[in-house]
């Protein structure tokens, strides 16, 4: 079967060993005069956000920080960032860190020029007005956000995690510097690379997945299945760092053209209740997801053709799953939800707020919230 796509590339991309050091003369490039860079205090401590200003400030541009990005963003975060940006008067916006500062950065960018709520941006194309230049320099290799149109942010008081897409708020350039990941910690690489490799294998099966999206799949496989244990062994091998940040870009240009599944809907609700940090969540929950999926055929075929892309010589669903739960380990992630504090008793809450979940629309199986409590109680105790 043919599937067919719609895809206008909104992003450029310049990758390599101290890109970052271009970023004066890429925000130049765009019409930036006053730059705010959207960040958390971890960026600033090791020192990414005086890289930054140094070469943003060497070409003459005009230099504002906002630093108080927290994980998991919610619309405080954003409304906080807006407050900064209105009054620096900025024209360009600059998001610096992992996937939460380029989602607060987005999530700036909405209401600084189409005015509003966070709220009044979930869904699918709801800004009327221009964005301002946006562009991404992530210090992870995990969300792939640097290459999507979303911002995902969660409500203050409700907690709901909501995704606000539209091509307008894509960046004009990701910067793309292996150099910039070599600072964090260990358990930083280890979640958000998981989270890259969710990306991989759960576009690869989506009701929206296609030609080109598979493409953007089967080489983030590649690059990330085969790159996490190696960066994680080796911190200062730099291919490996830049083969896990290019592979979680390809991921993430992925999700642009084909959606997620059952795995991140099942996994948020864990980040809300018990602040499981979401790679950890979603990596913990996917080779359940997978075992789930593999029921449909084509699914199965789709991990089948998943294994192969990771390297896997079987390629078989359960040589595909068997990988994943080594990388759980070689991360040093528990073992089982339970070790991470959930209950039994919270498990039909938790699957009715998976249920809800949009990502859980374009699972290859239909979703209820019976199926997920499945998926709660095969991890809860594995």
């Amino acid at each position: 079967m043919i599937i067919g796509f719609d895809f206008h590339p909104r992003t450029r991309i310049v990758f390599g060993v101290n890109a970052v050091d271009r970023l004066g003369e890429l925000a130049r490039e765009v019409g930036a005069g006053k730059v705010l860079i959207v960040t958390d205090a971890g960026i600033v401590a090791a020192g990414h956000v005086e890289r930054a200003k140094h070469a943003l400030e060497a070409t003459g541009l005009r230099v504002a920080v906002f630093d108080r990005v927290h994980e998991n963003p919610t619309t405080r975060d954003v409304d906080e960032c807006v407050q900064v940006a209105r009054a620096e008067k900025i024209d360009t916006l600059i998001g610096l860190g992992g996937g939460s500062s380029l989602d607060t950065a987005k999530g700036c960018n909405f209401l600084l020029t189409n005015g509003g709520r966070m709220q009044d941006y979930w869904g699918v194309g709801k800004a009327r007005k221009p964005m301002l230049p946006f562009i991404a320099v992530p210090t992870t290799a995990g969300t792939g956000s640097e290459c999507q149109s979303a911002a995902l942010i969660a409500d203050e008081v409700t907690h709901q995690k909501m995704a606000c897409l539209d091509p307008k708020a894509a960046a004009q350039i990701a910067v793309l510097d292996p150099t910039l990941t070599a600072s964090q910690p260990r358990r930083v690489t280890a979640c958000t690379g998981l989270d890259a490799i969710a990306h991989a294998v759960e576009t690869v099966v989506t009701r929206k997945r296609n030609e080109l999206s598979l493409l953007y799949s089967q080489e983030a496989l590649r690059l990330t299945v085969n790159n996490l244990e190696r960066v994680l062994d080796c911190p200062d091998d730099l291919e490996a760092r830049a083969a896990m940040q290019w592979g979680a870009a390809l991921a993430g240009m992925a999700i642009e053209l084909s959606m997620l599944g059952a795995a991140h809907a099942a996994a948020n609700p864990l980040t809300a209740h018990f602040g499981i940090v979401h790679g950890q969540a979603v990596g913990m929950m996917l080779p359940h997801v997978v075992c789930f999926n593999a029921e449909d055929r084509d699914a199965r075929a789709g991990y089948r053709h998943a294994a192969r892309y990771a390297g896997l010589r079987e390629g078989s669903v359960e040589a595909l799953v068997g990988r994943l739960q080594s990388l759980l380990q070689i991360a040093g992630m528990p073992p089982s939800l339970a070790d991470c504090g959930v209950t039994s008793e919270v498990i039909p809450m938790l699957a009715a707020e998976a249920a809800a979940q949009w990502t859980a629309t374009f699972n290859p199986r239909a979703m209820t919230a019976a199926d997920f409590e499945r998926l709660y109680w095969a991890a809860l105790h594995p």
